[in-house]
């Protein structure tokens, strides 16, 4: 009896899984705008204390006003003059780093950055109609001087704060003033303490007396204004009393706090 072939089983292939595509993220324009925002303030804060800590090291080449009064001059059809050179400040005199303590900031050595006593005198003062200088202390007046623009917007305040708090924290006291006395407007196109010593009394910037160190604090609210030398008789009394408050100033310790 002849044997029955089985029948041979048909080869199924196994269909292959089809590959599934990607969900696509469909973000709202409120989103996108969200997301802007956080990786530009991302971007910013980077930034922000990326300069500060080079600037702790590094001398300031030069600052946005310096720019600004630059393109002023250009456009006016002034004469484009700029000096400044960088000077350490164990080259500056003592006595122009008493002088601006006593007429820009008193209590420099000792506060974080802000003298809210100042800013309150100020405000009060302000609100009943005088014109008086603003309560900004020599750290607020660096913060502006070298990050950022003049003006006087809530905005811009605000970015000066913030700054100012950077560079108490990072820079220190000693720091802060050395930029300051490099970055600061001294004259018409003379920033910093070694183009002013040279431009308003031909020495150099160690040697200035206490009348000398006066003669340049007492210009500084409006240094393209006033003259250091043959001055009016409004800046020799303002230096008449900068030279009394150098003397309760006394030694300077830039680790007072």
């Amino acid at each position: 009896m002849a044997a029955t072939k089985k029948p041979v089983p048909k080869k199924t292939t196994a269909s292959k899984p089809k590959p599934t595509a990607k969900k696509k993220t469909n973000r709202t324009f409120g989103q996108k705008v969200k997301w802007f925002f956080i990786k530009l303030f991302l971007w910013f804060f980077g930034l922000s204390i990326g300069s500060v800590i080079i600037f702790k090291y590094v001398p300031v080449p030069f600052t946005p006003l310096m720019v600004i009064r630059a393109i002023e001059n250009k456009l006016g059809g002034k004469e484009v003059y700029f000096d400044h050179d960088w000077e350490p400040i164990e080259k500056i005199s003592m006595n122009l780093q008493k002088a601006v303590i006593a007429s820009e900031d008193g209590t420099f050595l000792y506060h974080n950055g802000f003298d809210f006593k100042a800013l309150q005198k100020a405000y009060k003062s302000n609100e009943r109609g005088r014109r008086i200088r603003g309560g900004s202390t020599i750290s607020q007046q660096t913060a502006k001087n070298v990050f950022l623009w003049q003006g006087k917007s809530y905005f811009r305040k605000g970015l000066e704060a913030y700054f100012t708090v950077l560079i108490e924290v990072i820079w220190g006291k000693q720091r802060i003033m050395e930029v300051y006395l490099n970055s600061i407007e001294m004259g018409d196109g003379v920033y910093g303490a070694y183009a002013a010593t040279e431009h308003w009394y031909r020495r150099d910037a160690s040697s200035l007396t206490a009348m000398q160190a006066a003669g340049i604090a007492a210009i500084l609210p409006n240094p393209r204004k006033f003259k250091a030398t043959g001055s009016s008789s409004y800046i020799n009394r303002r230096k008449e009393r900068i030279v009394r408050e150098m003397r309760a100033v006394g030694k300077i310790n830039y680790n007072a706090k």
